[in-house]
Parts: C-alpha cells; structure tokens; sequence
C-alpha cells in the first residue's frame, strides 16, 4: 500500500484491532484520526505512534453510541483541515446475555454504535473519497455475520452481517470510483473484547489456535481491501469455520453453532 501521507480515520482506536489499525497504518506512512471514548489512552497512542514513525495525529474522544457523535467528529476533523482518505468503522462490543435480559436502553445504544454510526461515518466521508477518485473503507464485521445466529449476544451476528452487507453494496456502487471498501470478518482476537462483556473466562477455555493477535489481524486487512477484496476472513482457523458454514445444510449449520454457543454465551440478569 502506497499510504503514505494519506489521512486515516479509525473508530475504537484505544485498543485491541483498532489500536492494531492504527500502528499498522503509522508503520506505512498514514497520518492518524483517532476516536474512542478513552481520551487519555487515544493521546498516549498518538504520541507513541507520532514518534515513531514521524506521522501526524489528531485525536477526538467521542461515544458511538450518541448519534451526534459522528457528526461531531466530522466538524472537529474540518475545523482542523484534515481530509479522510482511509475509513476504518472498528469501534463495538459485545452485548452477552438473551434479547429480554437486556433492557431496550442497552439494545438501543448497541445499534447506534454497531450499525448506524457505520453508515453515518460512510455517508459523511464517502463523497470527499469520491471527488479525489481515492478512499478505502473498512468495516469491521465478524465471522459471526456469516454463521447462523446464535442463542445469546442476540444482536451481535444480526449486525455484523449488515456490515458485510452494507459492505458490499458499497463496494459495487463505487467499483469504478477509486473507492475500496471491504468487511473484515475476524474470528476470536486476543484484545480487551471478552473483559468488558464478561466473557473471559468462558473463552479462556477455548484452544489457542482459535485465536488471533490483533496486528496480523490488522495488517491482512489492509493488504485485502487494496487487493479489491470485498468480504475477508483472516486466519486459516476462521477461514475453515467460514467454509465449514456455507458447507453444511443450513439446519445443520445452525445446530452446530447452537451447541458450540452454549460453551461460551453468557446469560445475564438486569
């Protein structure tokens, strides 16, 4: 990827693929946008990255879940003259527990950040990529959007296979635009994921070879989206899993991922 001095976007920067996003695209030469609610740890991030390998930051703390917040983003990146060139949604969480133990609030605020500000951020920054026939869009979706759903984190795969969707509409409207966009679909990634919604425990359990780091994770992405690829599932452990789902009858698919979630859902009381 010829990035260099090009100007990145990215969403949930403060840790995990996000924050892997941001070193992979600082050890190529791009210049950083970064959001996530944490303002300290985005400016240690920056800071680090900017000596590192000389790029420029910008840093703006901002929750997802307000459906001001894009917009808000997107004044505070004009007002300092900055362009996006390079989009990366990543910002999200997993919600665990079945549909009615979770109150509407929580349901709500989670499709605000998981979807609709994925969307808001592509229809604010795709016509600038389009006026300069350049941009790359990545959206951070999940293995889980294209397995059958699951009993518990209800609304989880429902959202990330919008994105991978919603990606590839995307991808075939601007085909001739100059304009990239692709869904990464990562398996289980080491990251602060499983603390916040209390599944740690459970997926310590799982084997090792299950799970991917977040900068391979990060770096296979980038050179997927410049290579046109439109859906991508790294890993050869989630590629297999990939292919395992669209093998099997849907019924058995889904029976299978029945028993699988059972190990490692959480149901919880609110």
């Amino acid at each position: 990827m010829n990035i260099k001095g090009r100007w990145a976007l990215i969403t949930g920067a403060s840790a995990g693929i996000g924050e892997a996003f941001a070193e992979a695209l600082a050890s190529r030469g791009a210049n950083l946008i970064l959001t996530a609610r944490r303002g300290d740890r985005l400016g240690a991030l920056a800071s680090r990255l900017a000596a590192a390998h000389g790029v420029e930051t910008l840093t703006i703390s901002a929750d997802l879940a307000r459906p001001e917040a894009p917009g808000e983003i997107a004044a505070a990146i004009a007002a300092a003259g900055k362009p996006v060139d390079i989009l990366v949604n990543n910002a999200g969480y997993g919600q665990p527990g079945h549909f009615e133990d979770v109150s509407w609030t929580t349901h709500r605020d989670f499709i605000e950040l998981m979807m609709t500000s994925y969307a808001h951020l592509v229809h604010l920054f795709l016509p600038g990529m389009q006026a300069k026939a350049y941009g790359r869009i990545i959206n951070v979706a999940s293995v889980a959007g294209l397995a059958p759903g699951a009993a518990g984190h209800t609304l989880y795969g429902a959202v990330k296979a919008f994105l991978v969707s919603f990606s590839q509409s995307l991808a075939a409207e601007n085909i001739d635009k100059g304009v990239r966009v692709s869904a990464l679909c990562p398996g289980f990634t080491y990251s602060e994921f499983h603390d916040v919604n209390k599944t740690r425990g459970l997926v310590s359990a799982l084997p090792r070879f299950m799970f991917m780091d977040a900068r391979p994770v990060a770096d296979s992405a980038l050179q997927a989206v410049e290579r046109g690829h439109v859906v991508f599932v790294p890993g050869l452990w989630n590629k297999f899993v990939v292919w395992l789902m669209k093998a099997l009858p849907r019924p058995w698919a889904a029976a299978l991922v029945l028993r699988q979630s059972q190990k490692f859902r959480l149901r919880v009381e609110t």
